[in-house]
């Protein structure tokens, strides 16, 4: 009789195994086939790098957060080198567990403390920038974020350069997706890491 509850739960484990899989797997393909309605940009990007691969929150989650990952000042500075959303549904919690996704997030830095809105969701944001220099050149240097709730969010980035206009909002729920524009290593040239970057929005 032992012998017969240990076959069963046996099968018991690995058909939640099974579907286990299955659901993150249905997640998976939910989130890589679910459609943006707008994109947000913002004018005063920098002009170095390639856009890199478009990232997206699950279906059903929104950006309710985020974190920087930053280069601080010494040597040849790329400051502001990735830009981590955090998704969640607001309706299952005043914060319940947020899922991060990025574009590529640059080579150099660390990872800033999460900002999260107080009670909304991500809605449109802002770029710091540092004009193009006659030395070390960094491109953007901070992101802000406004939130649904009226909140604004800075990030921990560096002081380097100029805040730009704010991006147009979503409209409806709130920010869903990112795309950033990071250049490559230059070697013996001068690194700027992130340069842009773009939010989507879903409805």
């Amino acid at each position: 009789m032992q012998h017969f509850f240990s076959i069963v739960l046996s099968l018991l484990a690995i058909i939640g195994q099974h579907v286990g899989v299955q659901a993150l797997e249905r997640r998976s393909e939910r989130s890589l086939t679910r459609q943006y309605s707008s994109v947000l940009y913002v004018t005063n990007g920098g002009k170095w790098g390639t856009w890199r691969y478009f990232s997206r929150c699950p279906s059903g989650m929104y950006a309710v957060g985020f974190s920087l990952r930053v280069e601080r000042p010494g040597g040849d500075d790329t400051a502001l080198n990735g830009i981590r959303l955090l998704c969640a549904d607001r309706s299952k919690g005043v914060l319940p567990d947020m899922i991060p996704i990025e574009s590529h997030s640059g080579f150099w830095g660390d990872w800033t403390n999460v900002k999260v809105c107080p009670s909304g969701y991500l809605t449109a944001f802002r770029l710091r920038v540092e004009s193009p220099q006659l030395g070390d050149d960094t491109a953007a240097n901070n992101v802000g974020f406004g939130c649904t709730d009226g909140a604004e969010l800075e990030g921990d980035g560096t002081s380097w350069g100029d805040w730009g206009n704010w991006s147009p909002a979503c409209w409806g729920t709130g920010i869903c997706g990112i795309m950033t524009k990071v250049e490559d290593r230059q070697g013996t040239g001068d690194d700027t890491a992130l340069n842009d970057a773009r939010m989507y929005c879903c409805d």
